[in-house]
């Protein structure tokens, strides 16, 4: 999915890629909807004259674009009867992964949830929980303190498994449940939203002014029948990039130090070794090895000089 802002610039670069040996006809673009920007008192904004202010729908609005794109109906009729669907954001996230997918089969689940439980009560992650006994995320804002902290008998947090926007579906829970009530998604969000004066001059305020339309991807979870919910290794599976580079947590630089661990341990594992600085990155090409497995064959007595992108 992609931002009626970025959606020709990434098919842009999928065909200078070649599509990454995947064939063009199965890799599919589809542009993520607007939603107008309205004032406290729900009349539209106007960002310049002529021009209406709006904002990209949220995360959630992937249901009502597969809709609109006609991708779902042509996910159907192809056949498919499951999509994992995961934030862009995280590069250790494992595309298709066997293991999350089987698991929600296996549980006959038409909706699945992989998480990571919480480093710190302290940590902003909505987490898995029950709202009106339905299957919700439950914002860190909506927890108080006393539910953040709360810890069971082991000592472990009760309200820890957090969130990573990674999730499995079934293609007949979306066209048959989540389709005819994507109109009662939306949430508001008091926002700074640039607008046009008297003059016709645009003006960023410097307070909120306006509201703007959203919807969560997790918003579908109260609609499942039955919901699956994975919990797997942070360093394994999460390296979030939501920072600018050079900030101590969820920025590129840390994102980029958690693949190189992680290939790291790989290679050690299959009794390779690695000679360099310990930052220097080492990355395993997701075409020789798509978790560590099968690369004794390639590493084992050897020394691997970094940084490395070993590859097939």
């Amino acid at each position: 999915m992609t931002s009626p802002m970025t959606h020709q610039q990434t098919v842009d670069f999928f065909e200078q890629h070649s599509f990454f040996g995947m064939s063009k006809e199965d890799v599919w673009f589809f542009q993520q909807g607007t939603m107008p920007c309205l004032t406290p008192e729900g009349k539209i904004i106007l960002e310049s004259p002529g021009n209406i202010a709006c904002n990209p729908d949220g995360n959630g609005g992937v249901y009502p674009a597969l809709k609109k794109s006609g991708l779902l109906d042509q996910l159907r009729s192809s056949g498919v009867k499951s999509l994992h669907v995961f934030s862009v954001d995280n590069p250790l996230c494992r595309p298709a992964d066997p293991r999350f997918v089987g698991y929600c089969l296996s549980k006959a689940a038409d909706c699945g949830n992989k998480c990571v439980w919480k480093a710190s009560p302290d940590e902003k992650v909505g987490v898995m929980a029950k709202k009106g006994g339905r299957p919700s995320v439950v914002e860190y804002s909506e927890l108080d303190d006393a539910r953040k902290a709360q810890r069971d008998a082991s000592g472990r947090l009760v309200f820890g498994a957090g969130n990573i926007c990674n999730h499995f579906f079934s293609v007949d829970f979306l066209l048959d449940v989540v389709v005819p009530k994507m109109s009662t998604m939306f949430h508001l969000a008091h926002k700074k939203i640039p607008y046009a004066d008297d003059e016709g001059k645009t003006v960023k305020p410097e307070s909120n002014n306006g509201v703007k339309l959203e919807a969560f991807i997790f918003d579908v979870f109260p609609m499942s029948r039955r919901i699956a919910i994975l919990e797997t290794f942070r360093e394994e599976e999460f390296a979030p990039v939501k920072n600018a580079p050079g900030t101590a947590t969820d920025s590129p630089d840390t994102a980029r130090q958690m693949v190189n661990l992680l290939c790291r341990s790989w290679v050690e594992k299959a009794g390779g070794q690695t000679d360099g600085d310990a930052s220097a990155v080492l990355e395993v090409s997701p075409l020789l090895s798509y978790a560590g497995e099968g690369l004794t064959e390639h590493v084992a007595g050897k020394t691997i000089k970094v940084p490395c992108n070993l590859g097939p």
